[in-house]
């Protein structure tokens, strides 16, 4: 057994969830039947999760507690070329905030309260219990690594676990301008019906808006899925008439974000949702 297995095996058995991950740190790829999935969902499904395919082929998706997936024929070539151990940190019910330097070691010196530390090639992992949406660089050299993210394991650290603080919850609430609203291209077509747009009183669009909103604030599971669905629904009920405004996409992207979702996956979402209505 290599030493990577080992220490991957020795995590899962204390509840940390594992994975392999190849020469530049980067996980393996997708295998043939989940290509171009990156978000780690079933084939042809978009809520992240396990594929029928044992094989480590989903970034952050892949990690595992389970011994007998991890010591699997399936996974034995991953095993044999593996670079380092990652984790998830979601899963694992951590947040961790990747300090890439000296400079955002000070910063996180001055802003944020102290917790466990792990040190890094570069700088240090800071580690909160609780988990929050990942964001990428949040500042220089600064990322948050949680919910469908990955980290390397790097060792236990020091310093005792603190609660996962309101101000690093803060530093995933990005300005308005960071959310990628839907083009002017994407607008819909007014309808061609004489008469004022009932939509058009405010009342009756923001509590769509709202409800939508709330359907996938309120989600515990498949998030891109309930996204997606919740986009069609919208469309189904306002895309047609063109009352709907960056303003209110950006609203439904805000919320997805903050479960997680990727502007690059809000924009997909929607996008296929309009595709689906031939809006």
């Amino acid at each position: 057994m290599n030493g990577h297995l080992h220490t991957a095996l020795r995590l899962a058995a204390s509840g940390l969830p594992v994975l392999p991950l190849r020469g530049g740190k980067v996980p393996f790829g997708n295998c043939s039947a989940c290509a171009q999935n990156g978000c780690g969902g079933r084939p042809n499904m978009k809520s992240p999760g396990p594929c029928v395919c044992p094989k480590p082929c989903h970034g952050w998706a892949a990690a595992t507690t389970d011994l007998h997936i991890l010591t699997s024929p399936e996974w034995g070539p991953a095993w044999r070329h593996t670079a380092a151990v990652a984790y998830h940190p979601g899963g694992a019910g951590v947040t961790v905030v990747d300090l890439d330097d000296s400079a955002a070691i000070a910063w996180a010196r001055e802003r944020l309260p102290a917790t466990r530390t792990v040190a890094t090639t570069r700088g240090e992992h800071w580690i909160y219990r609780g988990t929050m949406r990942s964001v990428n660089a949040i500042r220089d050299g600064v990322d948050i690594k949680s919910t469908m993210a990955y980290a390397r394991y790097l060792g236990p650290g020091t310093g005792a676990m603190t609660t996962l603080p309101d101000t690093v919850r803060a530093l995933a609430v990005k300005e308005p301008s960071s959310v990628r609203p839907v083009p002017q291209a994407l607008m819909v077509p007014a309808r061609t019906e004489g008469g004022e747009c009932r939509h058009r009183a405010p009342a009756y669009l923001d509590r769509g808006i709202a409800l939508a909103e709330q359907r996938i604030t309120e989600a515990r599971s498949a998030v891109h899925a309930t996204v997606y669905r919740t986009f069609l629904a919208v469309l189904s009920a306002h895309g047609r008439c063109g009352c709907l405004t960056n303003a209110h996409v950006a609203r439904l992207f805000t919320a997805a974000q903050a479960k997680g979702e990727s502007p690059r996956h809000c924009t997909d979402a929607w996008t296929n949702a309009r595709t689906a209505l031939g809006v």
